[in-house]
């Protein structure tokens, strides 16, 4: 599937077969917005590799996709907890996004998790247990759906993107690891470590969100004493008064760029 992506993945939404004209402009006009820039290099740059690996905003959300998401073993239907999970998961996406707060979502459905799981580890009633399997999922999937392209809007090329990303996926690959030890059969069928450990891991989840959101508040705070507010006309015609620097939209430097909170 490798060799597929390579050949049929457009790099660009210039050449997206699949879209429009107009839609490729819209989608291009999208990805300027943020980062100020057009050009595409289609290459590594190795110092964007360095710098996205010497960079802590990387590591934090990359040890946040993986809290929590371990394996829910729990009697009764799945298909409905998990049609609530996708519902969930596109309504909490799109607010993210239209908000431009992907922090307090992903606080908010760790915290839905979180809660599920303690149901799961503490309620011996079947139905208080179904309802926290609904909780559970509609709180955890939503959650990595969220940090997904928090990672990606909060770098600045598609160097630092992509470093991003790699980086995301293999913290994330522990957690089979991990799921595959704290739900052994013999602790079948309510499975308490596992559900706790899941909780803890959830309810962590929230914390590295906040810690993370209160640093890049400072970091768009310093972005702002040394280039003015985003909405600063000046900026927005490419020259900031005070530092004389011209709006480029190079790394995470440039005068129109600021972190997704």
């Amino acid at each position: 599937m490798a060799a597929v992506a390579y050949r049929f993945l457009p790099v660009s939404p210039e050449k997206a077969r699949f879209l429009t004209e107009e839609e490729a402009l819209v989608a291009k006009a999208r990805g300027v917005r943020q980062v100020g820039d057009t050009t595409r290099i289609g290459g590594i740059v190795w110092k964007d590799v360095g710098a996205t690996l010497c960079d802590a905003k990387a590591w934090f959300t990359a040890v946040s996709r993986d809290m929590g998401f371990s394996s829910i073993n729990a009697q009764g239907l799945t298909a409905p907890p998990f049609f609530l999970s996708f519902l969930v998961t596109i309504f909490s996406v799109y607010i993210a996004d239209k908000t431009q707060q992907r922090g307090y979502t992903v606080m908010l459905m760790s915290s839905i998790g979180f809660i599920g799981y303690v149901l799961l580890a503490a309620v011996k009633t079947v139905g208080v247990r179904y309802l926290g399997v609904f909780l559970a999922v509609a709180g955890i999937f939503p959650t990595i759906a969220n940090i997904l392209p928090w990672v990606l809007n909060n770098q600045g090329s598609d160097t630092r993107r992509g470093t991003g990303i790699a980086i995301l996926n293999i913290i994330g690959q522990c957690g089979p690891l991990l799921g595959t030890n704290v739900f052994p059969k013999t602790e079948a069928p309510r499975y308490h470590k596992g559900m706790w450990i899941s909780a803890a891991f959830t309810l962590f989840t929230g914390f590295l969100a906040l810690c993370l959101r209160t640093l890049l508040v400072w970091e768009n705070r310093k972005l702002d004493q040394e280039y003015g507010p985003k909405g600063d006309p000046d900026l927005a015609d490419g020259l900031n008064p005070s530092s004389q620097k011209t709006a480029v939209g190079e790394e995470n430097y440039g005068p129109g760029f600021r972190y997704v909170l």
